[in-house]
């Protein structure tokens, strides 16, 4: 049986590099999934033009838009009716306001946590019945999704407890967009970015999930874990960040591609390096302050 890979938002940043890197290093049909056709197909061109894939007959576009039901469940059908399952669900597609947005707060909370956070639960709901036996899925989170990030509090032990529901955690998610429109949000605990409040819960959704999946006797040896990119140099970060895409790529090629009944990573935070982290620990070292350690080191 052929295996079957699908990466969310791939027309370009991380998840193209995600693309390139699974045709380098997998064997089997993998789909590149985009909003807009064209760029997705322009995509899905320009990797088959690099000459780097294993099988580029392989490589494949599908229309996606993760915030339409009816477009995940359009994958969903064709995902089943040619190929019967799904092996690797990599969830890179997500937005970031800029620094300098001008929208209120707390319009960027309503729709950041929708996208990052709610349409990837959807997303989940209906691909998940889809995972065959040993399936890997990376849900993409970030340095900012690091609890680290959260002030000491009833709200973070809350997301400590390792008996919090999906349910219980959507519902933490949907109050902080209620908190932010009041203004009130950082008084429980939070910080003061609605993309990092995503990640925070797309980092504990995954944990949830992996927890969820491990209890599944049908379906052996299915791993969730999130990843943390590093700071690349994409669209999202307005080029700022010092990782090349390929570096970006990384963590969630070690996440994707665990071997079979592998020990670790198993529901375990995954930094940029292919480390594992402790998800309530200190904050691990920064891109920045790596590479200023490494620079210092006598040649």
């Amino acid at each position: 049986m052929e295996k079957v890979a699908v990466v969310t938002g791939a027309n370009k940043g991380i998840g193209y590099g995600i693309v390139k890197g699974l045709c380098q290093k997998f064997d089997g049909i993998i789909y590149l999934t985009a909003r807009d056709e064209k760029r997705g197909q322009d995509a899905l061109k320009s990797i088959k033009d690099l000459n780097v894939c294993k099988h580029p007959e392989n490589l494949r576009f599908h229309k996606l838009d993760i915030l339409d039901q009816s477009s995940i469940q359009a994958l969903h059908n064709d995902l089943k009716a040619q190929h019967g399952g799904l092996d690797i669900l990599v969830n890179n597609a997500a937005i970031a306001f800029k620094n300098s947005a001008t929208e209120s707060f707390s319009h960027q909370a309503e729709v950041t946590l929708q996208t990052n956070y709610f349409a990837l639960v959807t997303l989940c709901h209906i691909l998940f019945p889809l995972l065959r036996p040993h399936a890997r899925v990376v849900n993409l989170s970030s340095s900012a999704g690091h609890l680290s990030n959260m002030a000491e509090g009833e709200l973070k032990r809350k997301l400590l407890d390792e008996s919090l529901t999906e349910e219980q955690l959507s519902k933490i998610m949907t109050d902080f967009v209620n908190l932010a429109k009041e203004g009130k949000h950082t008084e429980v605990g939070w910080p003061n970015s609605a993309y990092s409040v995503s990640k925070i819960g797309v980092t504990k959704l995954s944990f949830i999930q992996h927890a969820t999946l491990s209890k599944d006797a049908n379906r052996p040896d299915i791993i969730v874990n999130p990843v943390h990119p590093g700071y690349v140099d994409t669209d999202m970060t307005s080029h700022k960040g010092p990782l090349t895409i390929d570096e970006g790529a990384h963590s969630s090629l070690v996440a994707a591609l665990v071997p079979q009944d592998a020990k670790e990573p198993r529901g375990q935070f995954i930094w940029f390096d292919g480390n594992i982290v402790s998800w309530d620990g200190p904050k691990p070292i920064s891109v920045n302050a790596m590479r200023a350690a490494l620079a210092a080191q006598p040649k």
